[in-house]
Formats: C-alpha cells, sequence, structure tokens
C-alpha cells in the first residue's frame, strides 16, 4: 500500500529560484513535446514518448540557445514526456480531455525531483541540484532508498515536497453489519444513512462567504484599475494591479485548502465509524457542470475531491467501496417498502410514498437505499 506524505520546504532565496526555474524548464519540456506529439501525429509517424525524449536530448539539450536547462536536474524535463504520456494514455481511455499546452499563469507549479537524490537527516532534505533544503513536518518519515513519485510544488505562498512509500495495510476491525450509503449535495454536503445530521457544507459558513465577499471586492478593484490604465486598446499592468492581484491568489488559496481540509475531516469521520463497505452514486460531475445555475455550486463542494479521498481512504482501510449504477433511481425508490414513485421532481425536497405512506427527507431517503445496494 503506498501512503502519501506532503511536507513543507523553507528554501533560501537562492534555492527558490533554482526551484522556479525547475518548474519554468519542466513547463518548456512538456509544452516542446507536446507540439513535437502533435506534428508527428499529421505526419502519421506514430509518436511516443522514447521517441520525443530522444529527440529533445539531441537536438535541443546539445544546442548552445538552451544551456540554461543543464542548470537544474536532467530529471526534471526527462519526466515531463513521462507526464505528457500519462496525459495521452488518459484521452485515449476517454478519461480525461486532449493534452493542452501548459500556461505560465494559469499551470500548476511542480516538478519531478529524482527519487534516488532525496536523503533526509537534520531537519533537511536533499533534492538534486538545489541541495539541503530545511522542511517541516508532523509525519514521521521513513528512511529509504527509494520513494515513489516525489514532486516539489509552489501553491502561491509555500513549497511543498510530495512522496508516497510502502505502507502495510490498517488492520482495522469493521462492522460487518454497518454498510454507509453516502447522498452527495448541494444544501447539505453529504448525507449518511447511519447519522442524525448530515454533513453540512462548509460554503454556508461564516469563514467562507467573508473571504468571497473580500475575493469580490478586490476583483472589482483590479477591474477598475485595468479600465484605468487602458491606453490603445490594451491593458496596462501597474505595480497596484500586480499586489492585487497577487491578494487574490491568496484568498484563492485559502479557500482551497479551507475546503480540502474540510473534506479529508468529513471523511476521516466517515471511515471512522468502521463499516464493511461504503456505497455512493457514479455522480456525471461534469454534465453537471453544464447547468449554469448551479455550475458554480457544485465546484465550490468538490465533489471529486471527495470521492478520490473516500476511495483512497478505504483502500487504505480494507473497506470495500462501490459506486452505484448512473441510473439507480436511489431518490424515487421508497427505502421503506421498495415501491418507486416516478413522478418525483426535483423541487420535491420531502419523499411521500404512495404506497405504505412514508414521510422523509428526499435525501435522507436516497443515502439509505444506497447503503442497501443490492444487499441480499
Amino acid at each position: 500500500m503506498i501512503k502519501a506524505v506532503k511536507i513543507r520546504l523553507k528554501p533560501t532565496k537562492e534555492q527558490e529560484m533554482l526551484m522556479f526555474k525547475s518548474v519554468g524548464c519542466a513547463r518548456f519540456a512538456y509544452n516542446w513535446g507536446l507540439a513535437k506529439w502533435e506534428e508527428m501525429n499529421k505526419q502519421d509517424l506514430k509518436p511516443s514518448k522514447v521517441k520525443i525524449r530522444t529527440e529533445f536530448n539531441n537536438t535541443i539539450k546539445k544546442n548552445n540557445n538552451y544551456v540554461w536547462l543543464k542548470e537544474v536536474s536532467a530529471q526534471v524535463t526527462q519526466h515531463a514526456f513521462e507526464d505528457l504520456n500519462d496525459a495521452y494514455n488518459k484521452f485515449f481511455k476517454g478519461l480525461s480531455m486532449h493534452p493542452k499546452f501548459k500556461s505560465k499563469k494559469k499551470s500548476k507549479n511542480s516538478f519531478y525531483v529524482r527519487y534516488d537524490a532525496i536523503k533526509f537527516k537534520d531537519g533537511t532534505v536533499n533534492i538534486e541540484k538545489i541541495g539541503k533544503v530545511k522542511y517541516k513536518t508532523n509525519y514521521e518519515i521513513p528512511i529509504l532508498s527509494k520513494y515513489n513519485n516525489p514532486r516539489c510544488e509552489f501553491d502561491g505562498k509555500y513549497w511543498y515536497l510530495t512522496f508516497g512509500f510502502e505502507h502495510n495495510e490498517n488492520q482495522v476491525e469493521l462492522n460487518k453489519n454497518l454498510s454507509i450509503g453516502i447522498d452527495l449535495g448541494i444544501k447539505n454536503f453529504a448525507v449518511i444513512n447511519c447519522l442524525d445530521k448530515p454533513i453540512k457544507t462548509i460554503n454556508k459558513s461564516v469563514k467562507v462567504r467573508k473571504l468571497k465577499k473580500k475575493l469580490k471586492r478586490l476583483q472589482r478593484q483590479v477591474s477598475r484599475k485595468y479600465e484605468a490604465n487602458k491606453k490603445d486598446k490594451k491593458f496596462v499592468k501597474t505595480k497596484n494591479i500586480i499586489k492585487l492581484e497577487k491578494q487574490i491568489k491568496l484568498i484563492y488559496r485559502k479557500l482551497n485548502n479551507i475546503r480540502l481540509n474540510y473534506i479529508h475531516q468529513a471523511t476521516n469521520k466517515i471511515v471512522k465509524l468502521k463499516p464493511y463497505r461504503i456505497i455512493m452514486e457514479d455522480l456525471n460531475i461534469s454534465g453537471m457542470m453544464k447547468n449554469k445555475h448551479l455550475a458554480e455550486s457544485i465546484q465550490e463542494q468538490k465533489f471529486y475531491e471527495f470521492i478520490r479521498q473516500i476511495k483512497y481512504k478505504c483502500e487504505f482501510n480494507g473497506i470495500e467501496f462501490v459506486q452505484a449504477d448512473r441510473f439507480y433511481s436511489s431518490s424515487k425508490i421508497c427505502s421503506c417498502c421498495g415501491n418507486k414513485k416516478d413522478d418525483l421532481k426535483l423541487k420535491d425536497r420531502i419523499y411521500v410514498c404512495n404506497k405504505c405512506g412514508l414521510e422523509i427527507d428526499r435525501d435522507k431517503n436516497a443515502s439509505i437505499n444506497l447503503g442497501n445496494y443490492k444487499l441480499a
């Protein structure tokens, strides 16, 4: 079992410059490889990561105009082609969109770290070409010869090192009589069949609402400044605009961290109930996002991240994870007698059974049905 670890780094200014340079080199190699892949596709040359990597090493790395690529670890650029190959594999399997060119403004600031060069000693971690970087963590990091997929990433404020290592599966005694059904929603984040109270959404809390209000105010200020500094139909970015945009990025970062932390707390709460299985609906999240009235709320709930965390925590604790069929009518079926109510509308928040007269919250009814999904 692979256990993921994330530690915060404290690089010096010189080390931070090298880290940003590594991010830039990784992005350059990825974009170059993507352009070459598309070019080979048009010429019917059957592109592959090996062909592209070989051509990059022979033409770009030996070119005197690209000597700056040698200032960072060779693994940074080499692994960019691995990422490109993975992106195409996911695209061909229908798991993601067609690979796009990485933008300096929008793409994630991260790069691959050579795994066999990582050494932890006296509160520092050795990273190839960057040196010994101080770090801070609450984890007990085992001293190993190999760490899985180590990467450095920058979230707009701090640098982090993420990696995985082999860990024995948790031996937890599960409750063989407890099958948990989870119904995700917008009004309440998650309704659990065995809990009296639903898990509320963090997006309606005072803290998040204040941050969103501050974010809107700053965005309006930036918009007005861009209009005020417009010259010949071109927007001019002043130092004040740069300062405001930095504040906006930090608010986005804070909101994202609040939501991720809340999802971790929610998933931990569910897993600690020690059920033998957890059942959820197979949500078409990309399809739900097409609803312009609900898209923002769905995006803020981070359903995909919730499902991802539930999956790996179930695997880690030996819990069976089941996704119900996408067309399973969990909301329309009565959890008491099994009668199906086909005329149930989205606005009907209370489920009233036509056969047995059961009156129950619509989402609670759905979670009970999911908990009983395919039980003998």
